[in-house]
């Protein structure tokens, strides 16, 4: 078994990994990156939160972030920020393929996706290979 997949098991196993990384308030929108090829969590992929201006279309940086050991990235955005609105999901596929010593098809993978109820949760999952990638509303 290769030590990159043994890391990758040990942040699932040992609780204290979890339970640090979840601390803080919960987000209303969530998001988790699962390699698809490998079979683990898409862990260190930078991403980047945006919010599109109605009047303008202009995109507005929300908050930047890294996906930890499972492939998440908690407190994206907090209750009182999350509006109704347009947002985007930015996630650099290119420098994590490469971290793994790959080529990727896709230089980065943007999802864009409508909140109308922001007092429902949301979950955008990032399915990812490195020539395709899929995506789904999660709860």
């Amino acid at each position: 078994m290769s030590v990159y997949r043994l890391q990758q098991l040990k942040g699932h196993i040992l609780p204290g990994n979890k339970f640090t990384a979840m601390a803080g308030p919960a987000s209303p929108l969530t998001t988790h990156v699962l390699n698809t090829a490998m079979g683990v969590p898409g862990a260190n992929i930078a991403l980047s939160l945006h919010r599109q201006d109605p009047s303008s279309s202009a995109w507005s940086l929300i908050t930047t972030g890294i996906t930890n050991a499972d492939g998440r990235c908690p407190g994206l955005i907090t209750t009182q920020m999350f509006t109704s609105g347009v947002y985007r999901l930015h996630f650099e596929t290119a420098q994590y393929w490469e971290s793994m010593g790959e080529t990727g098809f896709y230089p980065y993978v943007e999802i864009v996706f409508t909140i109308n109820d922001p007092a429902q949760k949301y979950h955008v999952p990032l399915l990812l290979s490195r020539f395709s990638y899929s995506t789904y509303r999660g709860s």
